[in-house]
């Protein structure tokens, strides 16, 4: 099943906050796929403190597209442990096992929440009793119907994960979560 990978760094964010997560952009600047100026948009507007991109970045113009968003990370390791409001949180990519699903697995117990990406297929689970969260891809779906990015509270109470699907990126303007 192979080891998750170590963390590299720890950061500690205050709650309550709502936190923009998407995974597996595959941005190549010399391609044509770019992230929807939609997603930095919707997360500006619901006003998220903290992005998490849980890798396949490719291309540092999507860190551009973020960057005047709070706590956009410039340096992005195998892992990285977040304290978010005194929950662990782990941000793996997950390809560090056979399946993103297994590599998420596998830290199930150890930490409260997951963040994880690789496979494109979104996924919001508990497993001995930590939160699995793969927001999918917002310019990659692959094997899944819809584009998706993901938003996760994080209060006093607890985590709320949350999905949020387009077919085309001009559906987020009419999100209002």
């Amino acid at each position: 099943m192979g080891d998750p990978p170590p963390a590299s760094e720890r950061r500690v964010v205050p709650a309550p906050i709502l936190v923009g997560v998407l995974s597996d952009t595959h941005v190549n600047d010399r391609g044509t796929r770019r992230l929807p100026s939609d997603v930095p948009a919707l997360f500006r507007r619901l006003g998220v403190g903290l992005i998490l991109h849980a890798g396949d970045l490719n291309a540092l113009s999507v860190l551009d597209a973020l960057g005047d968003l709070p706590e956009t990370r410039r340096a992005l390791p195998a892992r990285i442990d977040l304290d978010i409001g005194g929950r662990s949180v782990a941000l793996v990519h997950g390809d560090a096992g056979p399946t993103a699903n297994r590599t998420a697995d596998a830290m199930a117990g150890a930490v409260d929440c997951v963040v994880y990406g690789h496979s494109h297929i979104p996924r919001i689970e508990v497993v001995r009793g930590t939160l699995l969260f793969n927001p999918g891809s917002p310019t990659d779906k692959r094997w899944w119907p819809d584009y998706t990015v993901g938003l996760l509270r994080v209060t006093e109470a607890g985590f709320s994960p949350e999905l949020i699907a387009f077919r085309d990126p001009a559906d987020l303007a009419n999100v209002t979560s």
